[in-house]
């Protein structure tokens, strides 16, 4: 039997006729802080703001900005970004917007520069991206001498990346999603992945043996630390065997297991600091009484090394007692003894603030 599936209707639903617009998506290194600076450049509010992406949509001019947490390398072929805009009081009004947020900006007036004469101020974003914000005075048969700013900003740039040493290691990452074969074999060297990321794969049927070998490779891939994540369809409740039939972009769901059925699964192959880092406070779909949610899951691949520490931490609370993973519990005020994955994982974790971490092989 079949129950019928209700979509949920979204709080701000697409216009069939909306108007074409600018796109831009930058990656960022600080989420949280990139929404605060384009939220006073914009003036603004984001449209769209969850734990790993945010998007910004301006009717004037027609702009749509998103923003995603990755890491990423200054330079390349990107040399600033900007908007003209309509009069000096607008110019004005942007400034002063950012200076009493405590941005700070660069003025330039009656700049020759592009063919053109421009009033100007300049300013950088948390990921140190350059925005030119100007009004167009006049066009010019001749080049100008150019903006100071952006000389002095191009000859530091040069300057830092000639004393710099070579780049960090690149992020080694593999990612699946709803629709493509799963491999027997990840395309992966053991212990070298930083992050697999698993996007619908578990909103298709798979088979006891074909979930385990997907988690044995998941594990033999990912360095000590990395992290798996879950990204789908999940159930409020387990849906006994029914299959649900989805509407629009939805419909190749095939399989929408419980919360609690992912959990397991990551905390019986050997997973630890499990996170769920997103979970829709409203069902996108409901079959019958139970809701459909988007969920964000994530868990650390941590193992014993022959170089365990063991260190000594304290739980401050506010709870009487918390557990982890391990099977440690914490209460309140005591000091316990934990191995160096347990540790690692507290670290890493959302209430790592709320223990103190003694140095290796000192307090007891």
């Amino acid at each position: 039997m079949t129950a019928t599936i209700e979509p949920v209707t979204p709080s701000k639903p697409a216009s069939v006729s909306a108007p074409t617009m600018f796109h831009i998506s930058l990656n960022v290194a600080d989420l949280e802080k990139a929404i605060a600076f384009y939220r006073v450049l914009l003036g603004v509010a984001p449209a769209k703001c969850y734990p790993d992406y945010a998007k910004f949509e301006l009717a004037d001019p027609p702009l749509v900005l998103s923003l995603e947490p990755s890491p990423h390398t200054g330079g390349g072929a990107l040399n600033h970004l900007g908007f003209r805009v309509a009069n000096a009081p607008a110019l004005i009004a942007m400034q002063q917007r950012l200076e009493a947020a405590g941005i700070a900006t660069n003025r330039e007036d009656g700049v020759e520069c592009c063919y053109a004469r421009q009033t100007k101020f300049w300013v950088k974003d948390v990921d140190r991206n350059l925005w030119e914000l100007y009004v167009l005075e006049a066009d010019t048969d001749h080049r100008g001498a150019g903006s100071a700013t952006l000389r002095e900003e191009h000859a530091a740039a040069k300057e830092h990346a000639r004393t710099q040493p070579p780049s960090a290691k690149p992020e080694v990452a593999w990612e699946h999603q709803l629709g493509q074969p799963i491999p027997a074999n990840l395309p992966l060297a053991s212990n070298s992945a930083d992050r697999i990321l698993l996007k619908g794969t578990l909103n298709v049927p798979l088979a006891g043996d074909e979930k385990l070998q997907l988690m044995r490779e998941a594990r033999r891939s990912l360095r000590q630390g990395g992290k798996i994540i879950i990204h789908g369809l999940a159930a409020d409740a387990p849906l006994n065997g029914e299959i649900p039939t989805l509407p629009g972009p939805a419909a190749g769901v095939q399989y929408v297991p419980s919360e609690a059925e992912l959990s397991e699964l990551l905390l019986s192959n050997g997973f630890h600091a499990l996170r769920l880092a997103k979970l829709s406070p409203t069902p996108f779909f409901r079959h019958g009484t139970i809701g459909l949610r988007e969920i964000l899951l994530e868990a650390v691949k941590l193992e014993a090394t022959p170089f365990d520490l063991k260190q000594v931490v304290l739980y401050q609370g506010p709870l009487s007692e918390v557990r982890d993973d391990f099977g440690n519990v914490f209460h309140r005020g005591r000091r316990i003894t934990l191995s160096t994955p347990a540790v690692e994982a507290l670290r890493g974790g959302s209430m790592a603030d709320s223990f103190i971490f003694f140095p290796p092989g000192g307090e007891r």
